[in-house]
């Protein structure tokens, strides 16, 4: 029972300090690209240098930090590549994760009122709300495809991309003006969805992530 406690508890911490160290990426203090000290953050926390280590082998399975072999730990960065390979991903499962919604006739509620607190977060200049927002619409849409295969890809690929968006969000300074366009786009998947037009409204996710995955880095870099 003993054995069996000390388990449990020490599975609890390493997933407590993954969550901890997810944070600091999220927020910034660590940027794409950079090295992250085990013993920087084991002091930082208060805990062992090998808790700190399973943390990472935590969030490396996640996407959040990159772990070669014989290299140190690093947080997620992505070029410009990368980000248009993930796009057209995202459009071939967001685009299915529409179809399947807009044949469940799913309740939209909660899709809708996600559209409206972007519009708001955007018109406040409230960027990390903005954010937050666009990747629970994301996260929603996905959900409502009912199908638990979509749903659990779709997060792995949407935390960790996410994260990343935000850091570079965040030092290129972009303004939530920017979003507007988006803001259309992401409205108007509601409305296909509503309207029952599943296969439409697939093949209009898979041109928004095309546009936006040929804008994005752009945005980031101040080159439009």
């Amino acid at each position: 029972m003993s054995t069996h406690s000390s388990l449990s508890t020490k599975g609890l911490v390493k997933t407590k300090l993954a969550e901890r160290l997810r944070r600091e990426i999220v927020k910034g203090s660590l940027a794409p690209g950079e090295r992250i000290v085990e013993g920087k953050w084991a002091v930082k926390f208060g805990v062992a240098q090998g808790s700190i280590r399973e943390a990472i082998n935590i969030l490396a399975q996640d996407g959040f930090i990159r772990k070669e072999s014989g290299r140190s730990a690093r947080v997620i960065n992505l070029s410009e590549e990368d980000v248009a390979h993930l796009y057209n991903l995202r459009g071939a499962i967001e685009g299915l994760a529409a179809r399947l919604a807009a044949a469940g006739q799913s309740d939209l509620r909660t899709l809708q009122a996600t559209v409206h607190e972007m519009r708001e977060a955007a018109l406040e200049g409230k960027r990390e709300r903005l954010l937050d927002c666009d990747l629970q619409f994301h996260i929603e849409l996905c959900r409502l495809s009912q199908n638990p295969y979509v749903i659990e890809q779709a997060r792995r690929i949407l935390l960790p991309f996410f994260a990343f968006v935000r850091m570079k969000v965040t030092t290129s300074g972009q303004k939530t003006a920017v979003w507007g366009k988006d803001l259309e786009a992401h409205q108007r998947i509601v409305d296909l969805l509503r309207e029952g037009e599943g296969e439409v409204a697939e093949q209009y996710v898979k041109r928004a992530m095309d546009r936006f995955g040929s804008a994005a880095y752009g945005l980031w870099e101040r080159r439009v």
